[in-house]
């Protein structure tokens, strides 16, 4: 085996993955039912892959964490990469995370932005969005977004969406009262400063004054009508709705595979961004 193959199998083993096309898979050991997998497929841009994952189980003491999570950059590839290897480590290092969870997630969420700003001159000017979920012990679901990567679940074949899109439009009024405004040019969708597609990310430095990056948080009990949950970037978004994408993958028992067949089915609508996507089947 080569070294690019032993690197990719290291990589798919743990859950990380940055390269224009890969997969992953893992399950619970908590409950043989609960699996998840990944699928991501680089865009038509000229820039590298932006998008980056983070899936895995992992045991804390008798406990049992399934953590997922999509970072989508934005003029960065440092940005994404430095949250999937610190953002889960900063919630869970929180000392209330089993406790207050909900205010466990939103200061590491300010902790983590705060020195992604401070080390500026490596990461760069550019940023991220992130929608994270946390599962515990395969019966609560604690999900946190900023930006709009989305979290959907499904239960008895119907779409919820777990996390809410930070749109500029939708937050003009915080944006302005900070001193930015809210580009509407035709044929182009609103930005902050007439260059950011989203109200809130982590990182952009030179737009942070008029940028939040406090997450919105939810949680969600896991029953017995649980399918399954999507964890996607806007690659899919942009093309699907959360029912759509539901539909797509229902029947797809495998969560690699609806992670894949998400991924295709998005491309197959002429989505053009990079595309990345978590699926966890319960």
């Amino acid at each position: 085996m080569i070294g690019k193959e032993i690197l990719h199998k290291m990589k798919e083993k743990v859950g990380l993955s940055s390269c224009s096309a890969e997969t992953g898979k893992g399950k619970s050991k908590m409950s043989k039912h609960v699996t998840h997998g990944y699928h991501l497929v680089k865009g038509k841009s000229y820039h590298d892959m932006e998008d980056y994952v983070f899936a895995q189980f992992k045991k804390v003491d008798d406990n049992e964490l399934g953590l997922f999570a999509i970072f989508d950059g934005h003029l960065s590839h440092e940005v994404p990469d430095y949250l999937r290897s610190h953002l889960f480590e900063n919630i869970l290092n929180e000392p209330d995370f089993w406790t207050e969870t909900e205010c466990a997630i939103r200061r590491a969420y300010r902790i983590t932005d705060k020195t992604i700003l401070e080390k500026a001159v490596d990461l760069g000017k550019g940023g991220s969005t992130a929608v994270t979920a946390i599962l515990i012990n395969c019966k609560k679901l604690v999900v946190a977004n900023v930006g709009d990567s989305r979290a959907v679940i499904c239960k008895k074949g119907v779409a919820k969406q777990l996390s809410i899109d930070h749109e500029p439009s939708k937050e003009r009024e915080v944006i302005e009262d900070r001193g930015g405004f809210v580009s509407t040019f035709p044929g182009d969708v609103p930005r902050v400063d007439g260059r950011l597609a989203v109200a809130r990310a982590f990182g952009d430095k030179s737009l942070k004054e008029h940028l939040s990056s406090e997450p919105d948080v939810s949680m969600e009990i896991i029953d017995d009508d649980t399918e399954f949950i999507i964890l996607a970037s806007d690659g899919v978004w942009k093309v699907m709705t959360n029912q759509e994408a539901v539909d797509c993958i229902k029947n797809v028992k495998d969560a690699r595979a609806a992670a894949k067949q998400l991924t295709e089915e998005a491309l197959t609508r002429k989505s053009t961004d990079d595309i990345s996507c978590i699926v966890v089947r319960f």
